[in-house]
């Protein structure tokens, strides 16, 4: 890889860079903690890697972060997995969130959008007394720090009421979206036991009303441990027998009571779907997501009180929980809710100028689905608020880059961002005072020793390599759900490279100090930014007498498509006709959700496996990218090697 600079396609000017509050932070860093004075980012990025005790003691100061008690130290063990973060101290997540209703009370905190594309504000006074009236009526239904509280629910602001209600009582959040089917729901749910769950009659999406009565019977019915069920009624339905009604729970103007909890006390739990088993139960903490959330909105997006951040998301993605943290920084956040692309392709550029958002967030796929479909977005839209247009989810393909740049604006600061659920949080994306290169992340992230290593862990430049994580985040999680000895988290993230994070993405960190992001290294599906395992789709399938076995792989394609093919070997007798084509499409998306279907279904001869037995996911995919047999596969590991020539036949057929 050549390592010469071509032109940026953006250079920020002398006085956005003198503006951007990263410029401010690291004069003042370097006045009062030893932050380099020059060198611009890389000088700062380095010392917060370098100096983590320094780098983090800074964060918390130049935001103001509020410890009830004080830390005895930023690091206690720095080993990972299990890094303790501030050991001592107490705060509250939800007490910081709302901070800015003390001087902005009439201000809008939410600015809620459906179909109709009319933003609807809610203040950050009422906001606040919304939560103080639900965190009272929780701890009245016996809530207690660490007790789970659960939301199946779209983005809307009741999402945002819960969560802070929740954190504000010190119980720990989780959510699904409402289009996931009540298995996808319960694979989740089930593990951690939820005494409480908020939920919607249905949604409405591509101007259809969803009806969900059905699936919350079946969750209510599997969650024995539920002691009360809320009833949001989006579609307008009375509440069913034995539930409680949102707007009894909410209409007290009572002053939020935050509870102190310990850095480290759970905040929420998100999913991640490996390849094997349950989804993972990911565990993060209250103290670390608001330092980690404080750094990357404030410092990173360069958020601040005169800002308005929407980002199209769910409930059931990590991009929400990162959406409502826009709350930390005293800005505007705009909840859509709604199919991304109805009434057209470009209704999410109208919701950017109707709600006037400096930083709109979207996923690489609508960029690439609005190029493909001719949409003119600063022709038809007033854009002259968005300061930034951020993707995720998957790569910016270098053609999505100079859409945005030709389409939306000329001086647009795009920023393709990189991290995970894992973290809730980006590795490498948005600095405001970097150029941006076509294709490239801009850099890695403050505070995160970002690498790319070969396989004996010697890191590598302009190559090719394994994205690690050499030193420990406050994000990272605290731990799984149900893993008492830590052997899952363990295996997720550590055999490969001792004490080193391995994340499972194939990066390039250039010589300039950019990232490139080149897809997953393992065979974990992604989808939009959404990870979801083979495994839930497996169980799914093969309960279909006609299918013996499956195989489902995700191909990251040079476009920046991505190709999702489920393989299905059939049993004796059995056809695949238009028939079962349906049932199998029915069969996954009642029972996991629309995002999960295949783009091809196609009929096999076997699925290979491992000499034990395990379906061999990896090799299939390298196969399918073009890579050739002897190189993609370990011949003597394979139980039928035969088998793998199909799949180097229609890798040839693709190309």
């Amino acid at each position: 890889m050549s390592t010469e600079s071509p032109q940026p396609l953006w250079q920020p000017d002398p006085e956005r860079i003198a503006r951007a509050r990263i410029t401010r932070f690291q004069a003042w860093a370097a006045e009062h903690h030893g932050a380099p004075v020059d060198g611009g980012y890389a000088a700062l990025q380095r010392w917060s890697v370098d100096d983590l005790d320094a780098f983090w003691t800074a964060v918390t100061e130049w935001f103001d972060v509020r410890f009830s008690t004080p830390y005895a130290r930023v690091l206690g063990d720095r080993a990972m997995p299990g890094a303790q973060w501030f050991p001592g101290a107490t705060l509250n997540y939800a007490e910081h969130a709302l901070r800015a209703a003390g001087t902005r009370a009439d201000e809008p905190a939410l600015l809620h959008v459906d179909e109709t594309h009319e933003p609807r504000p809610v203040t950050w006074a009422e906001l606040r007394r919304q939560v103080g009236s639900l965190a009272a009526e929780l701890r009245a239904l016996g809530v207690r720090p660490g007790d789970r509280v659960s939301g199946y629910l779209p983005n809307i602001p009741q999402a945002v009421v819960a969560l802070l209600a929740t954190a504000a009582v010190g119980g720990v959040w989780t959510s699904c979206a409402p289009d996931f089917g009540a298995r996808s729901v319960l694979d989740r749910f089930q593990q951690v036991e939820p005494v409480v769950l908020f939920t919607v009659d249905g949604y409405r999406y591509g101007g259809k009303e969803h009806d969900r009565r059905e699936i919350v019977t079946e969750l209510r019915r599997e969650l024995p441990t539920l002691r009360a069920v809320v009833h949001i009624p989006v579609l307008g339905t009375e509440a069913p027998e034995g539930a409680l009604d949102w707007s009894a729970l909410t209409s007290a103007d009572t002053d939020p009571v935050f509870e102190q909890v310990p850095f480290d006390h759970p905040l929420w739990v998100l999913y991640s779907s490996g390849t094997t088993g349950l989804p993972k139960a990911i565990v993060q903490s209250q103290g670390g997501i608001l330092v980690e959330h404080l750094k990357q909105l404030g410092l990173h997006c360069d958020l601040g009180p005169e800002d308005r951040f929407f980002w199209y998301t769910s409930t059931g993605w990590m991009m929400w929980n990162f959406l409502v943290s826009g709350l930390l920084t005293g800005t505007t956040i705009v909840l859509y809710d709604g199919s991304p692309g109805y009434p057209d392709t470009g209704a999410q550029w109208r919701i950017a100028e109707r709600t006037k958002a400096t930083l709109y967030g979207t996923s690489a796929a609508y960029v690439m689905a609005c190029r493909k479909a001719g949409v003119h977005p600063s022709r038809d839209f007033d854009l002259s608020s968005v300061q930034c247009v951020a993707t995720t989810g998957s790569p910016l393909p270098p053609d999505g880059f100079r859409w945005l740049h030709d389409e939306v604006r000329d001086n647009l600061w795009i920023a393709s961002v990189s991290g995970g659920t894992d973290v809730c949080s980006c590795f490498a994306g948005a600095v405001p005072t970097l150029p941006v290169h076509v294709g490239e992340l801009q850099a890695p992230c403050l505070g995160t020793d970002l690498q790319s290593w070969d396989p004996s862990g010697k890191p590598l430049t302009d190559e090719v390599g394994e994205l690690v994580v050499t030193n420990p985040m406050p994000s990272m999680p605290i731990h799984f759900w149900n893993d008492p000895d830590g052997s899952r988290y363990h295996d997720s993230y550590f055999d490969t490279y001792p004490g080193v994070w391995r994340h499972g993405d194939w990066i390039t960190v250039t010589s300039r100090g950019s990232v490139i992001i080149h897809g997953r290294s393992d065979s974990t599906l992604n989808r939009q930014g959404v990870r979801m395992g083979s495994a839930d789709i497996y169980e799914a399938v093969e309960r279909l007498p006609e299918i013996k076995e499956s195989l489902v792989i995700g191909i990251e394609q040079p476009d920046g498509g991505y190709w999702m093919p489920l393989f299905v070997h059939l049993a004796p007798g059995a056809s695949l006709d238009e028939d079962l084509h349906d049932r199998i499409k029915r069969t996954i998306r009642e029972q996991l959700s629309p995002r999960h279907l295949p783009d091809e279904i196609i009929e096999v001869p076997g699925i290979p496996h491992t000499l034990t037995g395990k379906r061999i996911e990896v090799p299939v995919k390298r196969l399918l990218q073009g890579t050739p047999l002897e190189k993609a596969v370990n011949p003597g590991s394979i139980d039928n090697l035969d088998l793998l020539s199909f799949y180097e036949d229609l890798a040839r057929k693709r190309t």
